[in-house]
Formats: structure tokens, C-alpha cells, sequence
């Protein structure tokens, strides 16, 4: 028994061997805790870190307009005469229609 054992080593040991330390790396590379899921993985998790910053920054321009708001009279004023129409007294306030581009005329062929 021994001896069938030595001899079936001797002959397929190598390539059985081979053949786990294939399977093995093929797991580590595409399994599913293998490269290729851990590399997508970090891709995502770096546009979802640039997507927070980026409304991070949204976020504290809005602050910063609602911070403006109350507090700064000259955007309050700003708004007041673009958005809601009004002027100081003895001003006149002219609106002129919006102009929309005017296509020209389609060549008769």
C-alpha cells in the first residue's frame, strides 16, 4: 500500500501540485474576495469620496448664501431688484422682452 502510495506521487505529485497552486491563484485573482472585486471595490470608493467632496463644497457654498442672506444687505438688495422687481424710490424700472434666437429659414431645395 505504502509503495502504490510513493508511486502515485512520484508520478502525478507535480503536476497535482501545479495544478492547486493554479487553482489557488486563479481564487485569489477572480474569486470573490479575489483582486479584481478589491480593485472594483477601491474604484468605487474613490468616486464616492470625490462625490462627497464635491457636495461637501456645495454644501458650504449654500451655507454661505444662507449666511449671506440674513446678514448682507447688498445681497438682499440684489435680490430684490432681479427676483422680486423692486427699485429704490425715484428709480424706473424698464423690462424689455427676452429675445429668443431666430433660426433662419430652411433652404428650399
Amino acid at each position: 500500500m505504502e509503495e502504490k502510495l510513493r508511486k502515485f506521487g512520484r508520478q502525478w505529485g507535480r503536476q497535482l501540485l501545479i495544478l492547486f497552486v493554479g487553482v489557488l491563484m486563479v481564487h485569489d485573482i477572480f474569486g470573490p474576495h479575489g483582486f479584481m472585486v478589491m480593485r472594483r471595490k477601491q474604484l468605487e470608493i474613490q468616486k464616492v469620496s470625490a462625490e462627497i467632496d464635491k457636495l461637501n463644497k456645495e454644501n458650504a457654498a449654500l451655507e454661505q448664501n444662507v449666511k449671506d442672506l440674513k446678514t448682507d444687505p447688498q445681497t438682499i438688495r440684489k435680490i430684490a431688484r432681479e427676483e422680486l422687481g423692486l427699485a429704490k424710490p425715484g428709480e424706473i424700472i424698464i423690462k424689455l422682452p427676452a429675445q429668443t434666437p431666430q433660426e433662419p429659414p430652411a433652404a428650399k431645395p
